[in-house]
């Protein structure tokens, strides 16, 4: 069984601009069936997983390209950066848009050699695991709190109660537990040992694999708090510039994203520490050793969990329409907080998180502090589990989180 993804329209869009495209992301989220989902039949495919590919790709770049002539598609780019200055003469010489897709799981060194080598010829599209609107086959909109967008979705979207949401939480976005029947907790052992233990080893330095792996974990207890460095080298018995570097390895891998405080110069006493979420719930949920969505459900950290379902579905909803999602979060230090705000267009939207049916008229009490920014802002959104989208007052709505 095929899931459509919403990033199949964007790869044509960015392949018609550029003569490089290239999709990052995680591991196993489908970016290479994505490509040779939308790839026209003359495209070749190599992974550069192949160790007799990747040390061709390697040792003699341009006969790599002499073999593996464009249009093509290259597999986990990142372990042959040798490659990229010879695309950039192929790509000069040639100027033909969409010659080279690429794609690269860990982008910890790729990044900066993409950069250096193919600026101005290369379009980048980040890519995560399925959203609930490609579970639903839903089209994807970028999420906003605009009440008019929300009641024309909420006629087409499907409705999921509390106990679906945590089975939805609990065995995350991977493609393959969708597209095969089989064990969540096996699944993401394997995922751990196989791909983030082996990419970590190969293109880092690493020393101890095992505390790595307990640092992952830490990482995973505290996802939707604020970034304490100090807190986590303390509890995996590291230094506060080691975990620094091994979290911004988690980051530029997509594993983990941090949503930033929103800064106005009018807003003062601001906490100034990002909040960190783990991109998939399921790989979350078997880092803090839950097994089963319903003790899940009922634990103390169903609460941080349902949180960071809903703000990495609102990023999975931006990414999956080419964009980067504008997202802030704010808190000072008389506690008064807005768990997310998406800036876009100069306006406002402010957004909290509640895991109730029902929230309370006095929810969104502190959006108003956004009136001291001089900025517009919007009408809000109580993301929740009510069973439908609702006023809560003239400004303030309770959205489902089926509706994201």
């Amino acid at each position: 069984m095929f899931i459509n993804r919403a990033l199949e329209s964007i790869v044509k869009e960015v392949s018609n601009t550029y003569p490089v495209l290239l999709v990052t992301g995680p591991r196993q989220i489908g970016k290479t069936t994505l490509l040779e989902r939308v790839a026209e039949e003359n495209r070749k495919y190599v992974s550069l997983d192949d160790p007799v590919a990747r040390r061709l790709a390697k040792e003699e770049p341009l006969l790599f390209l002499q073999r593996y002539e464009p249009p093509i598609i290259i597999d986990e780019i990142q372990y042959a950066p040798e490659l990229l200055p010879y695309i950039k003469l192929h790509v000069d010489k040639n100027k033909t848009n969409g010659d080279f897709w690429l794609t690269g799981s860990q982008m910890f060194q790729m990044m900066k050699d993409v950069s250096e080598s193919l600026a101005g010829r290369v379009g980048i599209l980040p890519m995560q695991g399925l959203s609930i609107s490609e579970l639903n086959k839903l089209p994807n909109e970028p999420y906003t709190t605009d009440t008019k967008r929300l009641l024309a979705r909420s006629q087409v979207a499907k409705k999921m109660n509390l106990h679906e949401a945590y089975e939805r939480i609990y065995k995350g976005s991977m493609p393959a537990l969708f597209i095969n029947e089989q064990s969540v907790e096996r699944f993401y052992a394997s995922y751990v040992d196989t791909y983030i233990h082996r990419d970590i080893r190969d293109l880092t330095q690493v020393a101890d694999e095992m505390q790595f792996h307990r640092f992952l974990t830490a990482c995973a207890a505290r996802t939707s708090q604020m970034v304490n460095y100090a807190e986590l080298a303390k509890d995996v018995g590291i230094t506060s510039p080691t975990a620094k570097k091994w979290l911004s390895l988690l980051i530029t891998s997509g594993i983990i994203v941090l949503v930033e405080p929103y800064f106005n110069n009018a807003l003062k006493r601001i906490v100034k520490a990002p909040n960190m979420y783990f991109m998939d719930t399921g790989l979350c949920a078997y880092l803090t050793r839950w097994t089963s969505s319903e003790s899940l459900e009922i634990s103390a950290m169903s609460g941080a969990f349902f949180e960071t379902f809903v703000v990495s579905e609102i990023i999975k909803s931006y990414l999956n329409a080419g964009k980067r999602a504008p997202l802030f979060y704010y808190r000072d230090s008389d506690q008064k907080e807005i768990d997310l705000i998406i800036e876009e267009n100069g306006l406002l939207q402010p957004i909290e998180i509640k895991k109730s049916a029902n929230p309370k008229n006095n929810s969104g009490r502190h959006f108003s502090i956004l009136e001291k920014t001089g900025k517009v802002y919007g009408s809000g959104s109580i993301i929740c589990m009510s069973d439908d989208l609702l006023p809560i007052n003239k400004e303030v709505w309770a959205v489902p989180v089926w509706l994201i």
